[in-house]
């Protein structure tokens, strides 16, 4: 391809050589040979195509154009060339034109074939890695990768965005990925590899073609998403067709691996080992292998579309066979348990589900005689043998079991009719309530539902059936509604039974008795062929209703009673005075009488609630006697009962009372105040301590005394006892004092109560010892110790240092805290502290005044000395 150059000298200048003939002459034969090469190569390059069907051969097809133009482009780019031009086109204009014509043409082809070999290399990796990288990595990043490189060329490149270049580009990568599906799913060797290799190589090479013809579609809407004016409207059928086509061939194949497999599935080892027949699981298993050996020996392409036709008779043939075959193991496999449609029974389940068998491969077989040619090959024959087998085993097995079920019904039916309509389950007694009570239950056998069913569908399949069974399911709605009103109608019983207490079932005793009475006849005597069962459940169900209402009525006046007893039980009767602000609190007896007085208001209060309970209990008696005495000896033990209910209501309102007085005793709150005062030669408490403990034991025993206010009744009546003349002068009354005085819990609070108020008293005594050291003040004899002290004549300097001393107490003593508040009392100071205070002030009164004496003595003796002293002068 080297440009043939002339052998004249051109060291002269463009426009003298323009002149010379000779080196002209040269210089055009030149030119002509260089016309005639340039347009031959091109000639030549355009007629070249790809060498194969590969994508790569397109590739190596531009690099080779590219290069062939770029050797004829760099020579025509060289200075000597360039000046050859030049002089041609001085001296002859006309043969620089053609030259011209033909030079832009190798310009034009080789800025093509330079601009797509460019842009067609940066596919090169990836149409590579489409070759030899694995399954996972060609779906997740090859195939997106390729389509999203050749995006870019479309977007990019001068000239390979035209539909004319990129859809037969694009017709070759198609082939490429469909000759790698080819060579991963080759059925020479893909038959004889184990089942779940071959499942993965047909997986991976169906989803590659999925994959590619996926993200070509998503390429399509990037490419409109990028503001490019050229789309990607090409041919999808003459890209796609053949790749779809081999991914509907890819199905196929797995299905077949997929059936093979659970044909083979059916025949694990444990079923061999157990199994009665173990040859015939090998034979059946020799069939699996007959079924498919067929594709191992294919004499045809199946991914050609040339023998879609081929291939499709190949798959008929294999449905056919495995459907005889699926059929024929399904029956074998579940005949003992077989699957059944819902709210199908047993017995008619299994012969549907065995008809239903039955009905599928007569299809097959129907489908066979349509085809005569493959009814009369060696498999058509076989098929049609393994169909009459398998329909003769059906026909047996709907025959045993037909006969099984008509002979157990005949049996059974007259048994089943002849139980009672209830069960007793159980007769209980609650050891700690002695509450009794007898359970029912429903006793319809589910079996009769059974046969019922079982006779509707043997019906519904053309089989005669008992006439027994037959009336039964006629009437199956009549007893469909009793088994529903007695199921209601025991819940009923058995809700109510639980509703009632130990003392509500004894105080309606009789009316328990009759509504068992009425049960127990369902349980004895009335059977499920007997015609009174309707009546029978009327009866029962109007009882328990009625005695439903009683229960409800007793239930509301019971809810009144203990309302009642609740507010009595909750009532505070420990009512504290709360003194105003700047309001001293009360003293010791003022706080307790304050208490007792509002206990007294309380009891009032509490005396009408009790009072009016007997009213209610009366009325229970009107309902449940028809009565309203109060003394009723059915509800003895129902006034009993609630006699001691109110027992312990005012045991716990006493117990809560103490324990509120003990709650408030040892709280840090002072309720009442106590003062502390000088009685010479002591100091003490006023009241003192053993008074304060005193009340304290009086209001507790006033707390628990209120319980005498509180009537007891008459033995078997709610009626209060009458005052009991003992007797001229004395009355009893009997109140429930005397048994909640006895109560452990209360006495275990009294005496919690006095050991907190003794342990403060205490303690408030010992606050009191600091106060000791000013004893001198009133336990020293004060005129002794004056007239021992004038005896001595002391200096002043000795009276100045006494008077200080008491003036120091004095003063010391104001400024002691005057209220000390300790638990629930407040201690009060302020008299002990004065009377101190007036002792010290005492001493310093009776020292001046002996001061004053001894000063006075001095004086008359000092003037008496000073008399004699002049008068001696």
């Amino acid at each position: 391809l080297k440009l043939e150059m002339p052998t004249v000298n051109l060291d002269r200048e463009v426009a003298i050589l323009a002149t010379v003939p000779v080196v002209v002459q040269s210089l055009k034969r030149c030119a002509v040979t260089w016309q005639k090469l340039i347009s031959r190569v091109l000639e030549e390059q355009l007629k070249k195509v790809p060498q194969g069907n590969d994508p790569l051969a397109e590739i190596d097809l531009w690099r080779e154009k590219n290069a062939i133009l770029s050797a004829l482009t760099e020579q025509i780019k060289l200075p000597e060339v360039q000046k050859i031009l030049e002089i041609l086109q001085e001296a002859d204009s006309k043969l620089t034109g053609d030259l011209q014509i033909v030079l832009s043409d190798l310009k034009k082809h080789h800025m093509e074939a330079q601009d797509c070999a460019k842009f067609l290399s940066t596919l090169e990796r990836h149409l590579k890695n489409l070759s030899a990288g694995s399954g996972v990595d060609v779906l997740s990043h090859t195939i997106p990768s390729l389509l999203n490189a050749l995006r870019l060329v479309w977007i990019m490149s001068r000239c390979y965005n035209k539909d004319e270049r990129m859809v037969p580009f694009l017709e070759r990568i198609s082939w490429h990925i469909s000759a790698r599906a080819r060579g991963v799913v080759d059925l020479q060797t893909l038959f004889k590899q184990d089942i779940a290799t071959a499942k993965k190589k047909i997986t991976e090479a169906k989803n590659t073609l999925e994959q590619w013809k996926k993200c070509y579609f998503t390429t399509c809407i990037r490419v409109e998403e990028s503001g490019s004016k050229r789309y990607w409207k090409f041919d999808v059928k003459r890209l796609f067709e053949k790749t779809d086509y081999m991914v509907s061939v890819c199905q196929d194949l797995y299905d077949i691996f997929q059936v093979t497999e659970e044909l083979y599935n059916i025949f694990i080892p444990e079923l061999i080992t157990v199994t009665e027949n173990p040859k015939a699981v090998e034979e059946l298993r020799r069939e699996v292998n007959i079924i498919i050996s067929p594709m191992e020996d294919l004499t045809f392409d199946p991914f050609s579309m040339e023998t879609a036709r081929d291939w499709a008779f190949v798959m008929e043939e294999f449905r056919e066979d495995v459907t005889v075959e699926v059929v024929k193991q399904i029956f074998a496999q579940n005949l003992k348990d077989p699957p059944r449609y819902k709210n199908h029974p047993p017995v008619a389940g299994a012969i549907s589900w065995s008809r239903s068998l039955c009905q599928r491969i007569q299809h097959t077989i129907t489908r066979f005689q349509e085809e005569e040619e493959l009814l009369a090959s060696e498999r058509g024959n076989k098929v049609k043998q393994i169909y009459l087998q398998v329909v003769k085993k059906m026909e047996e097995y709907e025959h045993e079991k037909y006969c099984q079920w008509r002979e157990r019904t005949e049996q059974m039916l007259p048994l089943l009719l002849k139980d009672t309509l209830l069960a007793v389950t159980s007769t209980t007694e609650d050891p700690v309530t002695t509450k009794k009570s007898i359970c029912f239950t429903l006793n319809f056998s589910p079996e009769i539902l059974e046969i019922i069913t079982e006779t509707k569908y043997m019906e519904q399949l053309g089989l005669p059936v008992p006439e027994m069974a037959r009336y039964m399911a006629l009437q199956e709605d009549k007893y469909l509604r009793y088994t529903s009103k007695l199921k209601a109608m025991l819940d009923r019983y058995h809700k109510l039974m639980e509703m009632m207490n130990e003392a509500e079932t004894k105080l309606l005793d009789q009316y328990v008795q009759e509504l068992w009475r009425m049960l127990k006849s369902g349980h004895k005597r009335l059977t499920w062929k007997a015609v009174g069962i309707g009546e029978f459940i009327l009866q029962c169900t109007q009882t328990i209703g009625k005695l439903e209402l009683l229960v409800h009525q007793i239930h509301n006046i019971s809810e009144d009673i203990n309302s009642k007893l609740q507010s009595i039980e909750s009532t505070n009767l420990f009512n504290f005075p709360h003194p105003e602000n700047g309001d001293e609190h009360p003293g010791p007896k003022e706080f307790f009488d304050y208490v007792k007085c509002e206990q007294a208001k309380e009891v009032e209060q509490l005396v009408k609630k009790y009072s009016a309970i007997p009213q209610l209990l009366i009325e229970v008696e009107r309902r449940v006697a028809s009565t309203n005495s109060g003394k009723s000896p059915k509800l003895a033990s129902y006034y009993a009962y609630w006699e001691n209910r109110i027992c312990q209501a005012l045991t716990q309102l006493i117990v809560k009372n103490l324990q509120t007085f003990n709650a408030a005793i040892v709280a840090n709150v002072p309720l009442l105040q106590i003062e502390v005062v000088l009685s010479v030669p002591e100091i003490t408490l006023q009241p003192n301590a053993s008074e304060i403990e005193k009340m304290t034991l009086q209001s507790i025993q006033d707390c628990v005394e209120v319980t005498k206010h509180f009537i007891r009744w008459m033995h078997g009546t709610c009626i209060e006892c009458p005052p009991q003349h003992v007797k001229a002068d004395e009355v009893v009354t009997f109140s429930f004092y005397s048994d909640v005085s006895q109560s452990p819990l209360i006495t275990e609070q009294a005496v919690l109560i006095t050991h907190n108020v003794h342990k403060l008293l205490a303690s408030l005594s010992k606050c009191l010892n600091q106060w000791e050291r000013y004893e001198l003040l009133w336990k020293s004899d004060r005129d002794t110790v004056l007239e021992r002290l004038a005896a001595e004549k002391p200096a002043c300097v000795t009276f100045d240092e006494q008077l200080q001393f008491y003036m120091k107490i004095a003063q010391e003593v104001t400024q002691q805290p005057l209220i000390i508040d300790e638990q629930f009392i407040r201690l009060q100071l302020a008299p002990l502290a004065s009377a101190v205070q007036e002792n010290a002030k005492s001493w310093v009164m009776s020292l001046g005044k002996l001061l004053n004496e001894l000063a006075r003595e001095e004086l008359f003796s000092l003037r008496d000395e000073i008399q004699v002293d002049v008068f001696s002068l």
